[in-house]
């Protein structure tokens, strides 16, 4: 499906942009372990939005795979919810954002067991 190659790569440059952004324009300005935070939303960000382009060509191999689609979708709410999550954790002091750091985590395992479901 187009669809998720288009979002895939749409994701995947936000990923290169906002990692570049972390490297040269927050390494001076937060602490340490909050970088690490930042850096950690970036490679779950880069992962998944990969992942997106691959679901994007199964769709194509398996076109009555609804359950692929599926699972895309929920790999593309684990990006918003858990990366997203990561860097406005890292970068401000909002509490309210923990929990839905594991919520974006459980969006991401329960897209890629759909997504082995549905090529199987």
């Amino acid at each position: 499906m187009q669809t998720f190659v288009v979002l895939g790569s749409i994701l995947m440059a936000v990923a290169v942009a906002i990692g570049a952004f972390g490297a040269h324009a927050l390494k001076s300005k937060i602490e340490p372990d909050k970088l690490k935070v930042y850096e950690t939303g970036v490679q779950y960000h880069i992962i998944h939005a990969l992942g997106l382009i691959g679901v994007g060509l199964l769709t194509d191999r398996y076109p009555d795979a609804g359950i692929i689609v599926t699972g895309g979708w929920l790999l593309a709410v684990g990006i918003v919810l858990f990366s997203g999550s990561l860097y406005v954790l890292s970068l401000k002091r909002v509490r309210l954002l923990g929990p839905v750091t594991p919520l974006g985590g459980l969006s991401f395992i329960v897209g890629w067991v759909l997504i082995a479901i549905g090529v199987l």
